[in-house]
């Protein structure tokens, strides 16, 4: 299992936490999804590690913006 932290931007509530989830969690290969509303921060377990441009489609698909380390 790999565990991958991303930071998002643009979540203010728990709609946007449960869409976030729920887009990220469909990746094939993911596990796990964590989000920390207050940090921004989703914190991502798959079998392996994942495509960021997938995690990004993924965060755009619901709406927020995933920020470049």
């Amino acid at each position: 299992m790999v565990t991958t932290t991303y930071q998002v931007q643009g979540m203010t509530c728990g709609h946007c936490v449960n869409s976030v989830s729920t887009e990220v969690g469909a990746i094939q290969g993911v596990t796990d999804v964590q989000v920390d509303l207050a940090t921004g921060r989703v914190t991502v377990t798959s079998e392996s590690a994942l495509d960021t441009d997938s995690v990004r489609a993924a965060v755009d698909e619901a709406g927020y913006d995933l920020v470049d380390a």
